[in-house]
């Protein structure tokens, strides 16, 4: 029943980087592992990321290994994704997710989204 509200999105050129931010409206983050996905236009929704309730795992896409890192401040209600190394072909809406297991799947709640832009 967590409310996540997303930001950090927006226009980068190839090459740049972006941090997106999910913060929960109430002391609750710690109840849940996170995960991050995206859908860019026309395409069905992807998997991206998840990290773990305290933070000391993470899953990434290989398509993101090596790139994006996501990581989590509980103190704050808040986990962070971040984007290095950004392509055009990055270019979605990316969405946080909580849930009740540390895995690639099964979520219920779901942060309104923010968009990604990566021009050549």
């Amino acid at each position: 029943q967590v409310q996540l509200v997303e930001s950090g999105g927006g226009l980068v050129q190839a090459g740049g980087f972006l941090r997106l931010s999910c913060a929960a409206s109430g002391r609750t983050l710690s109840r849940y592992a996170m995960g991050w996905f995206r859908q860019a236009p026309g395409k069905e929704r992807e998997y991206v990321a998840t990290i773990n309730r305290i933070g000391g795992s993470t899953d990434y896409a290989d398509s993101v290994k090596g790139r994006f890192t996501s990581s989590r401040d509980n103190d704050k209600n808040t986990v962070y994704l971040q984007m290095n190394s950004l392509r055009p072909v990055n270019t979605a809406v990316y969405y946080c997710a909580a849930g009740w297991v540390f895995s690639r799947g099964g979520y219920d709640n779901w942060s309104q989204g923010t968009e990604v832009a990566v021009s050549s």
